[in-house]
């Protein structure tokens, strides 16, 4: 956890990019993508680690061209377990007090064009209003739902934050509406993406030989993803689950956690090789989150993998069924398409290839998404420098770039 003492040390080493946010991250990217429109100094402010999509949303702004400086949020949980789990589900406390001091000092030195969250649940709306007062434009990167049904803790600041951000973004149509209707200044539907220097195909000679998991499913346990993977055990097929390993072990019983579960939680490189050494990768909507697609889709299909997974109106709409990807609704379509392909290779090696090759025509990867998000971001920025005839932080007195 970081301490007000230690934290103008901390600051400097993240912006030198040798700091836990960096070094956390594995090898970034380094190669920028191009871009027509200046670049911007960006504030970055979110959980940070190699096991965290947020991680790759940085990537892609500074592949972008921009300069990124981070703030991790991971640094200013307490080190006591309990403390921890209280200020998470609250979104109080000193760790809360002391990560929105820093950042509004961190704001004060760097002079950003713009501050950006990746779901920061323990931003407080005075530190907002303060950004506004500063002239520093701010957009909320929501991956997760507030207003859905599963019940996570941890809302209480982020919905009182709402109508303070300049820009939400948002996974979901009907978010629009919610976010609006909570008093929200813009909001844009983004869809989640791949990461393209993680999430990438096998060597083209790679083939059934080289995977030894047949049914495969990554990830966690929600709504009734356990029972429908035990049933599909049941029915003869070598199912493969990985995942957090106390969440399986409360969701199978004691039986059908010792024959199903294998391998721990994945990430990065294991995670991408696991959807290699996949027959068949598994998708699942969830429901209590109120999902229109999910993230897994574009992650199995950017590795080229062959994607099964729960058919809705947002996987219809990015996939050919049946062509770049097959989907399925309720457990007996799910054993009906198993049984279509589980035997025919060539199939399923030619659905996967077309379901790569759209994803990256389409730009269902973080370039491509995070690249809309600044689009939006910069006519956001235009209208109100028009508005205030001021120039952004970082440019004021010094000219555009």
């Amino acid at each position: 956890m970081i301490g007000e003492e230690t934290f103008k040390v901390q600051t400097n080493s993240l912006e030198a990019g040798t700091g836990v946010a960096s070094s956390a991250a594995g090898t970034r990217p380094t190669k920028a993508a191009h871009c027509d429109a200046p670049s911007l100094k960006i504030v970055y402010a979110a959980g940070l680690s190699p096991n965290d999509s947020s991680l790759y949303r940085m990537w892609a702004l500074e592949r972008l061209g921009h300069r990124v400086v981070p703030l991790n949020s991971y640094e200013y949980e307490s080190g006591n377990a309990l403390l921890r789990k209280i200020s998470f589900r609250l979104a109080a406390g000193p760790s809360v007090d002391r990560l929105n001091r820093h950042l509004l000092r961190l704001v004060e030195r760097e002079r950003p064009d713009l501050v950006w969250t990746d779901k920061l649940l323990q931003m407080q709306p005075k530190t907002l209003v303060k950004l506004r007062e500063m002239g520093v434009p701010t957009v909320s990167y929501m991956i997760d739902n507030p207003f859905g049904t599963r019940q996570d803790p941890g809302w209480r600041l982020y919905r009182k934050d709402i109508p303070y951000y300049d820009l939400h973004v948002v996974q979901r149509d009907r978010n629009i509406a919610e976010y609006k209707a909570c008093g929200a200044r813009d909001v844009i539907k983004i869809q989640t993406a791949y990461e393209p220097t993680i999430h990438f195909p096998p060597p083209a000679e790679w083939s059934d030989a080289d995977r030894n998991r047949e049914v495969s499913f990554v990830g966690t346990p929600y709504d009734d993803r356990a029972e429908t993977l035990a049933w599909l055990a049941d029915q003869g097929y070598k199912v493969a689950i990985s995942g957090n390993r106390r969440s399986w072990e409360r969701a199978l019983n004691a039986k059908d956690f010792s024959r199903l579960y294998c391998e721990g939680e994945l990430y990065q490189q294991q995670y991408r090789e696991a959807i290699w050494r996949s027959k068949i990768n598994l998708s699942f909507l969830t429901w209590a989150n109120k999902d229109e697609f999910v993230h897994k889709s574009f992650e199995i299909a950017g590795c080229g993998g062959f994607l099964l997974a729960e058919r809705s109106e947002g996987h219809c709409q990015r996939f050919v069924e049946s062509e770049e990807a097959v989907f399925f609704t309720g457990r007996e379509e799910l054993a009906a398409q198993i049984a279509r392909y589980l035997p025919d290779e060539a199939a399923r090696a030619r659905i996967a290839t077309a379901g790569q090759a759209r994803a990256k025509r389409d730009g269902y990867h973080n370039d491509r998404q995070v690249g809309l998000i600044m689009k939006r971001m910069r006519e956001i920025i235009g209208r109100r420098g028009a508005a205030t005839g001021t120039q952004s932080m970082a440019h004021a007195g010094t000219g555009a770039r």
